[in-house]
């Protein structure tokens, strides 16, 4: 199914989507640029990998039994420059706290907006909508979206799940600063996260007609004791006739969520 909500909100920003230059193949091809020569990045894009598992390196594992196989995790390199996200020892806990209790308690699971960056590198693709104003990112996970304001500096009214985000231009890279997120979001279901203080930076560079790399700085003084970066590419969607479909996301888990709270059985 299409989303039919997309154009709507396509027209109500007064978005155009300029079509790109051809797109040359091989090496030293020229990028797809929009009329006023910035990078192109109109398009469906996806991360492919097990970073949405957990954004550390990991081998496979177990999931709930009752799914078996089907549940497994499996394994990934991570995508954590240097491996070590810098926890401070009560967030460590924290987080290994999380993780204990992943299967019931990861925000994804409960079908909640997925917030930045774990949007990104989902197992879902996005579109990005691009005109020489302002741009859109819009999620199949949950309907998330957002608009990326290109113009003066908007500051966070309130916190929410998928912040508030400012951009420029450095070069051909777009550089996205996201402030207001509401820290109930996690970064994978390991269940890394962090705080309601958070500052994330990303960067969209597109370093070829048909990928992206996508780099996000995590700052976070309540939760870690150092600025840290992932960094991973993004794939443009090729295949035949491809769209944002719709995914609104069914929790189907009230048993496992909530069984602990059902009284029990009369006789």
């Amino acid at each position: 199914m299409s989303r039919p909500w997309l154009q709507g909100l396509t027209i109500g920003l007064g978005l155009t989507i300029a079509a790109a230059s051809p797109l040359a193949q091989g090496p030293g091809a020229p990028l797809p640029r929009m009329p006023d020569g910035r990078a192109n990045l109109n398009g469906l894009w996806q991360a492919l990998g097990t970073a949405h598992w957990d954004i550390q390196p990991h081998s496979a594992q177990a999931g709930p039994f009752q799914l078996g196989a089907l549940g497994a995790i499996p394994p990934g390199q991570g995508i954590v420059d240097g491996n070590e996200i810098p926890y401070q020892p009560w967030a460590l806990k924290k987080k290994q706290e999380n993780f204990a209790s992943r299967w019931s308690q990861d925000p994804e699971l409960k079908c909640y907006l997925p917030g930045v960056p774990r949007a990104t590198y989902m197992s879902f693709p996005f579109q990005i909508i691009q005109s020489q104003g302002d741009i859109v990112m819009v999620y199949e996970y949950r309907t998330a979206h957002r608009v990326i304001n290109m113009s003066a500096r908007r500051a966070a009214a309130v916190d929410a799940w998928m912040g508030t985000s400012n951009g420029r231009w450095d070069g051909d890279t777009l550089v996205v600063d996201v402030t207001g997120l509401n820290g109930q979001s996690w970064f994978d279901r390991a269940g890394n996260f962090a705080s309601e203080n958070v500052r994330i930076v990303e960067r969209y560079t597109l370093a070829g007609s048909d990928h992206l790399d996508y780099e996000a700085t995590i700052e976070d003084k309540t939760v870690f004791t150092r600025p840290w970066t992932i960094s991973l590419p993004l794939y443009r969607r090729k295949d035949r006739n491809a769209q944002l479909l719709e995914f609104k996301c069914v929790e189907f888990t009230e048993e496992l969520i909530y069984g602990h709270l059902k009284k029990p059985a009369s006789n």
